[in-house]
């Protein structure tokens, strides 16, 4: 099993800016770019509260 990485901001922008390149891909029509912008935005709050 990989290893564990948290989502980032950086991350999320990339696979956002895939998702609207090309609005028919499954990245796109998942949601998986709404739950990588969501993730990263509790990770980087729970990074502030450190």
């Amino acid at each position: 099993m990989g290893s564990r990485e948290w989502m980032d901001r950086e991350s999320a922008d990339r696979i956002g800016a895939a998702a609207e390149r090309d609005p028919s891909s499954p990245t796109a029509t998942s949601g998986f770019a709404d739950r990588a912008d969501a993730a990263a935005h509790r990770n980087q709050d729970d990074n502030e509260d450190d």
